[in-house]
């Protein structure tokens, strides 16, 4: 009973060890399974959370290579603005284009028209008169004639001349023979035969006769330095071509009364009539832009008279061509003058304003070439413009050949835009 006890307990707690290690078995391997989906679910996250931080990084990468790429656009749009207008040149390309540079102007003016004609200057011509009354026995000269300077025009024979030259003769025999009695008054004062003060009355006689000698002879020279028959010949004191001769032979002329005209036709100069406000405004060195039968040529003022009462109260103003060659003397010319302003008005050479995109702009130096300024132009006078808007009047800009920069700026504006 005993023995049968034992094996029936023995038995009971074999079952009971199966039993527990069957659910000690269960229930480790759930919690190795849940270990092991935690882990697994763990490892999921970490993966999920790798996968949207790379995600997030290359989103973010992105979006800084957008930003740069943006950024470098507008860098390169400003740059591009900031070029727009301009015009870059080396000192060198400025010289070999003939592109000017010049200063902005200050004053204003106004234009006016003037009529005038060609004359000869005034050191060039000569109204050749008789210097005293005669009868004109020879003529020389023709009108056209070219003439020297002391070349013969005419012969006038005058009583009156021939006076002249015999009192000439007179009063130098006179000035001779005193001369003669003051050297002999010496000798004999040295020997003491003649007392010093006949020495000196002597003296004075012969100053005196010199005196008079000397002006005899110079109103016969003034007469034309007549001969002993009282022939005159009137000479021509330029070079030129004799113009109109007033005188035939056989005339009588009388003292001053004009025998002929000489001009030199290649010392001529333009004389244009004027107001005299106008006249009084117009200083030397002004140009005036002159039209005459040859063409169109600028012309520089060298003098003007605000008050000549013999032009009928009109000023008289005188120029000179730059260059090239006048119209013959006596030929019709009209000018356009600026007249200095008085206000602070800014112009520029007519050359330097151009248009670009319907705008009027002045090409302004700059340390890499130019830059095209818009402009508000005003009046157009005597080959400048009137700048209203735009210039503070410190600037330089590009004068004539200022084309060319236009040129050059719309080649740069259509390989931008292809």
């Amino acid at each position: 009973m005993t023995f049968k006890n034992n094996r029936l307990v023995l038995v009971a707690a074999i079952l009971i060890a199966l039993a527990a290690g069957f659910g000690l078995a269960r229930v480790t391997g759930d919690d190795a399974g849940e270990a092991a989906h935690a882990e697994h679910a763990e490892d999921k996250d970490a993966a999920d959370a790798h996968a949207g931080e790379e995600g997030h990084n290359e989103e973010s990468e992105g979006a800084d290579a957008h930003a740069d790429e943006g950024g470098h656009g507008e860098e390169e749009g400003k740059k591009g603005a900031e070029e727009e207008g301009t015009v870059a040149l080396t000192k060198e390309q400025i010289e070999a284009s003939g592109i000017t540079v010049v200063a902005v102007s200050r004053g204003g003016g106004g234009e006016t028209r003037l009529s005038g004609r060609v004359e000869p200057s005034i050191g060039a011509r000569a109204a050749v008169a008789s210097s005293i009354a005669g009868r004109v026995e020879r003529v020389i000269v023709a009108p056209g004639t070219q003439v020297r300077a002391g070349q013969p025009l005419a012969v006038v024979v005058s009583g009156e001349a021939a006076t002249m030259r015999a009192n000439a003769d007179a009063a130098r025999a006179e000035a001779e023979a005193a001369r003669l009695v003051f050297r002999r008054d010496q000798s004999l004062v040295s020997q003491g035969v003649v007392a010093r003060q006949e020495l000196e009355a002597s003296r004075a006689r012969s100053l005196a006769a010199d005196a008079l000698a000397r002006a005899a002879v110079a109103q016969a020279s003034a007469a034309g330095t007549p001969d002993a028959s009282g022939r005159i010949t009137i000479t021509s004191p330029v070079a030129g071509v004799v113009g109109a001769v007033q005188v035939t032979p056989g005339s009588v002329v009388s003292a001053g009364a004009l025998v002929a005209n000489v001009s030199d036709p290649k010392q001529t100069e333009l004389v244009f009539s004027a107001p005299p406000a106008l006249a009084a405004q117009v200083a030397p060195g002004a140009r005036i832009e002159v039209s005459g039968p040859a063409g169109n040529f600028t012309a520089v003022v060298i003098g003007a008279a605000a008050d000549v009462r013999e032009q009928g109260g009109m000023a008289v103003i005188r120029a000179r061509a730059e260059s090239g060659t006048l119209p013959p003397a006596g030929s019709p010319v009209a000018g356009v003058v600026v007249s200095a302003g008085q206000g602070r008005a800014l112009s520029v050479p007519a050359d330097a304003v151009q248009t670009v995109e319907g705008r009027s702009v002045v090409f302004v130096v700059t340390d890499t070439g130019f830059r095209a300024m818009p402009v508000l132009a005003g009046r157009r006078a005597g080959g400048r413009i009137e700048v209203l808007n735009g210039l503070t009047g410190s600037e330089r800009i590009a004068g004539s050949n200022a084309f060319l920069l236009k040129a050059e700026l719309a080649k740069g504006e259509a390989e931008h835009g292809h």
